[in-house]
C-alpha cells in the first residue's frame, strides 16, 4: 500500500510519509483511534485543514490522525442570548463564518478566509484583523489522554492568551495531550459586526476604529484584503501554498520597543508591545519574494510570498527543509538587525529552526 504523505494532507505542501494514517468522521472513530496509537506506544500526529503544520520530509513515524467530523448543532437562539452553536473539530472553519454570516449570527466575520477546521481554532486562539476565536468561545469539548476521559473547558479554563491557551501549552511536538472533539460558539444575533479593531480593515471599511458595519461587508473586505497578500488558497497561486502567517508578532518589554525606529508599528498588550513581525522582516533586508533567487538558500524552491513577507511559501518543489532554510535565514537577520527573536506560528514536526 502506498503511504499516505503529509504533503498531501498540508497547506504548504511537504512533508514525508506517515507511518500509519487514520481519519476518523465521528467523534467516536476520534476517540478510539487516539485510544488505539495510546494503548500501542504509538507516536499521534492530529491534523485538520492542515494549515499550521510543516512536517518533516522523512516524515512522521506514529500514527497520523486526520479529524474529519463535520456539522454543527444549534442549541440555543435568541434575541437576548444570541445564538449557542456546537461545531464539530472537522468543520471546515471559514465555511462556518460564512454560514454565521448568512445567518446574522455575528461576532466571528473578521475571521474569515482562515483555512484549516474549527477545532484548530481554539489551539493557537486564531485570530486576525483585530478579532480571535477568544472572543466568542464558550466551551471546548477534549479527549484528554491522560485522563482516557471527556473534558471539557470553559472560555476562562482555556487560558487564552496571544495565539495560545491550555490546549496548545499541553501539546508537545504536535501531540496533544487534549484531542478537541467540539467548539462550542456564543455569538450575538445581528446583520452587524462587532466592532471593527482594526485600522487597515476600517480604512477599507469606510468606518472609524471601533466602530460596526454590516457583518457582510467585513467578510467581503477581510476576503480581499487576505487575497491580496495570499492568504487565501488558490490552487493556482503559488503564493497561498504556505502555512500563513510564518512568525508570530513578537511581544517585547517598552524599553525594547523604545529602541526601534519611531514608524515601527507598536500595539498595546498589557504592560508589554506587541511588534509587527512583517515589518521588521521587511526593514531587516527581506523584502517580499525573497529566496526566489536561484542563488539563494533555498535555491528558489521556497521564498517569501511576492505579497505578503509573513508567509514562506513553497513554489512548486520545495521541501520541508526548503521552507525551514528560508525561515532560519529570515529568523536570525531580524535578530541581528534589531535583537529580536522571531517564533514559529506553526508546528514544527521533526524540525527545528
Amino acid at each position: 500500500m502506498t503511504p499516505t504523505l503529509l504533503s498531501q494532507l498540508t497547506t504548504a505542501a511537504v512533508g514525508g510519509p506517515a507511518g500509519t494514517f487514520i481519519e476518523a468522521t465521528t467523534e467516536a472513530e476520534i476517540i478510539d483511534a487516539v485510544r488505539t496509537a495510546d494503548a500501542a506506544g504509538e507516536q499521534l500526529l492530529i491534523v485538520g485543514g492542515g494549515s499550521n503544520l510543516v512536517v518533516s520530509d522523512a516524515g512522521f513515524p506514529g500514527t497520523v490522525l486526520r479529524i474529519a467530523s463535520e456539522g454543527f448543532t444549534v442549541n440555543a437562539e435568541d434575541s437576548c442570548g444570541g445564538v449557542a452553536v456546537v461545531v464539530q473539530a472537522g468543520h471546515n472553519w471559514d465555511a462556518l463564518v460564512s454560514h454565521a454570516v448568512l445567518h446574522a449570527w455575528s461576532g466571528i466575520e473578521a475571521l474569515s478566509g482562515i483555512p484549516g477546521s474549527t477545532g484548530a481554532t481554539p489551539v493557537q486562539n486564531v485570530g486576525a484583523y483585530g478579532a480571535d476565536v477568544s472572543q466568542t468561545i464558550a466551551a471546548v469539548r477534549t479527549w484528554d489522554r491522560q485522563r482516557n476521559a471527556v473534558q471539557t473547558f470553559t472560555s476562562s479554563e482555556l487560558k487564552f492568551g496571544y495565539r495560545d491557551s491550555i490546549l496548545k501549552q499541553s501539546t508537545v511536538d504536535g501531540s496533544p495531550r487534549y484531542v478537541v472533539l467540539t467548539v462550542e460558539f456564543q455569538l450575538p444575533l445581528g446583520r452587524m459586526s462587532a466592532p471593527i479593531r482594526y485600522a487597515e480593515l476600517a480604512r477599507s471599511l469606510g468606518v472609524e476604529v471601533g466602530k460596526r458595519a454590516y457583518a457582510n461587508d467585513v467578510r467581503r473586505e477581510v476576503l480581499r484584503l487576505r487575497a491580496s497578500k495570499g492568504m487565501v488558497l488558490d490552487a493556482a497561486d503559488r503564493d497561498t501554498y504556505s502555512t500563513g502567517s510564518f512568525f508570530t508578532n513578537p511581544i517585547v518589554s517598552p524599553e525594547l520597543a523604545a529602541t526601534l525606529p519611531a514608524d515601527a508599528p507598536r500595539f498595546p498588550e498589557g504592560e508589554l508591545v506587541k511588534l509587527s513581525a512583517a515589518w521588521l522582516i521587511d526593514r531587516a533586508g527581506f523584502g517580499k519574494g525573497f529566496g526566489l533567487d536561484a542563488d539563494s538558500v533555498a535555491a528558489g524552491r521556497a521564498a517569501l510570498s511576492t505579497k505578503h513577507t509573513l508567509a514562506i511559501t513553497n513554489r512548486g518543489s520545495a521541501s520541508a527543509a526548503d521552507l525551514v532554510a528560508v525561515a532560519r535565514e529570515v529568523r536570525d537577520g531580524v535578530e541581528r538587525h534589531f535583537g529580536i527573536v522571531l517564533h514559529p506560528e506553526p508546528l514544527l514536526i521533526g524540525l527545528e529552526l
